[in-house]
């Protein structure tokens, strides 16, 4: 490498978050609309320049507390995106992050120095999206249904109890298909990735439904076999 090489100047560093929820049955994502250009009033995903004296990481989570004053989400790195022209200003490269948490935290949102507004987003009404940020997300969706088979990324959606029915259209939403009920919960027991807490709650109907919660196993596991 020569430092002197004019090739190497004028780079920089995005880092990406797809944040996503599950909200009244709606598998959602979370968007922030731009207030600066470049992409002025449009909407992308949250995050932003790094720093040159940050981790991938540490920008992130600064970023995503500067631009939605969210704290202390823990988001895992799925791609890097290196297309010379995703962005007008200069060669920028983007690490890309994924999230999940539960819809209520985006309610302490405050208006920031370059996003005017944040919102969660159904998948399927997503408007267009400013940079490359319609790529990062089909992207992120794509890992996030593969993750919810391989880790205990639902525990985050999930962390403390639930009811099988909740969580099967949970599962649904974000897989896009329809699942049956009995072989759902026969393939989550048997891989011990939920167990019974002994615990009740009665639902609309006055109807007592078991509470479950999710293990700490990570064991891979399938629902379609």
């Amino acid at each position: 490498m020569r430092v002197d090489d004019k090739r190497y100047d004028n780079q920089g560093l995005h880092v990406v978050l797809s944040l996503f929820t599950v909200d009244k049955g709606k598998f959602k994502v979370l968007l922030i609309k731009r207030k600066n250009e470049p992409y002025k009033n449009k909407w992308i995903l949250v995050g932003g320049c790094a720093y040159n004296t940050e981790t991938g990481e540490q920008a992130m989570e600064r970023e995503l507390f500067e631009k939605t004053n969210i704290k202390n989400i823990k988001f895992d790195m799925f791609d890097v995106f290196t297309n010379p022209n995703r962005s007008p200003l200069k060669r920028m490269i983007a690490i890309g992050y994924i999230g999940v948490c539960d819809a209520s935290i985006i309610e302490n949102f405050k208006q920031t120095e370059k996003a005017s507004d944040a919102d969660w987003f159904v998948i399927d009404r997503v408007p267009e999206l400013g940079y490359d940020h319609k790529e990062i997300l089909d992207k992120a969706i794509s890992t996030l249904k593969r993750s919810i088979f391989t880790t205990n990324i639902m525990k985050r959606l999930f962390p403390n109890t639930f009811t099988l029915p909740e969580l099967q259209m949970t599962y649904e939403q974000i897989l896009e298909t329809k699942l049956d009920r009995r072989n759902f919960r026969k393939k989550l027991i048997s891989a011990n990735i939920i167990e019974e807490t002994n615990q009740t709650i009665k639902n609309e109907n006055v109807k007592t439904t078991k509470l479950y919660r999710f293990t700490n196993n990570q064991t891979e596991f399938s629902l379609y076999k």
